[in-house]
């Protein structure tokens, strides 16, 4: 039974969810955070059907997520930690812009599903695709979704990390904006279930990689995140795009390459340069969908690694969390390196 102070923490992030638009009926011109968290879970209320005080909430930002910032990660990773370690907190729910909401999805994944597991308790992310005052707007029904699903009994699904979105639940880490603007555009090509009737297949997927994952990550420090950009490969691709990072402070790069992750001839050179200059170097496909490996020791050199299914945004974050993690781990004495922690992140089960 629940104690009187027991609670789901709702994290405001802003995003469409939270935005307005100057004419409701015309949702594709509309400014994304400008309302508050409380009004938000207030206009809500009725919809959602929870009792008073069963909700809190906390305003972490109001922002488009298009303008997320490395700081705003730590910050929220910082809070839903904190969250998830408070005895009263039931689970955790964060709204969030779906612009950038794939790599927050990797990022929490990465440095809480362990804990969310190990104490009972899910964090799950959603948002919307229409703006708050739109008359169809679909956040107040994903918010429903999203605290039903943070109460929802242990044996019916296990603890963890996950998103939620047009009535169907993700992982956070499979959370990838494949449509400009379908409802359930986040989570159309993932691996999702309904929310109310679990697919047995998609469970069975869940405790797979559950039972295979490794330990949280360390978050890095606000001002302590690797810099790492994200170049593509195309047509007529020049070796100076690659070569002038040899003049920067860059730790890494994420490819995000052609077909299957192919990497234009022009870049071999350059990258091999940046790559025996100590620079991360993984490799990711446009395409976004589908697996990537490493190839031949001409295009892909040792010490590259292969992003798997993660999208380019998504091998991004997965380096930043790799490099910072290697950091720890050698002031730490011990020898793992950013290839490790990138494989704990990036290699899942069958």
């Amino acid at each position: 039974m629940k104690s009187p102070n027991q609670h789901v923490l709702v994290i405001g992030m802003g995003g469409t969810i939270a935005g307005l638009a100057e004419d409701p009926e015309n949702p594709s011109a509309y400014r994304a955070g400008q309302v508050a968290l409380e009004a938000l879970i207030s206009t809500s209320k009725p919809s959602i059907g929870v009792a008073q005080g069963e909700i809190r909430t906390q305003q972490l930002a109001n922002i488009d997520s298009r303008d997320l910032s490395e700081a705003l990660l730590t910050q929220l990773g910082l809070a839903v930690r904190a969250a998830l370690d408070n005895p009263l907190v039931l689970g955790v729910v964060v709204t969030h812009g779906t612009d950038t909401i794939e790599e927050t999805g990797l990022f929490l994944d990465a440095i809480c599903r362990k804990q969310a597991e190990r104490l009972g308790k899910r964090v799950i992310l959603t948002g919307a695709m229409l703006p708050s005052n739109h008359p169809q707007a679909d956040g107040p029904l994903n918010l429903q979704a999203s605290l039903y699903w943070a109460q929802m009994d242990l044996e019916t699904c296990p603890a963890g990390v996950f998103g939620i979105f047009a009535g169907r639940v993700c992982l956070a880490r499979d959370l990838a904006k494949r449509h400009t603007n379908e409802l359930n555009a986040p989570l159309r090509d993932a691996p999702s279930s309904p929310v109310h009737l679990i697919n047995p297949s998609w469970l069975s997927r869940i405790r797979r990689i559950q039972a295979d994952s490794g330990p949280d990550l360390p978050i890095p420090a606000e001002d302590a995140w690797p810099w790492v950009e994200i170049l593509t490969s195309h047509t007529g691709a020049r070796s100076e795009t690659v070569l002038h990072w040899l003049t920067q402070p860059i730790q890494g790069l994420v490819i995000a390459g052609t077909g299957m992750g192919g990497v234009h001839a022009a870049w071999h050179k350059p990258l091999n340069a940046l790559a025996e200059k100590g620079v991360a170097i993984a490799k990711a496909s446009r395409v976004g969908a589908g697996h990537v490996h490493l190839n031949l020791p001409e295009t892909d050199p040792a010490g590259w690694v292969a992003a798997g299914s993660l999208t380019a945004p998504k091998a991004r974050i997965a380096l930043q969390l790799a490099l910072y993690a290697a950091v720890e781990a050698k002031q730490g004495g011990k020898s793992m390196t950013w290839q490790d922690f990138f494989a704990r992140i990036a290699v899942l089960p069958e």
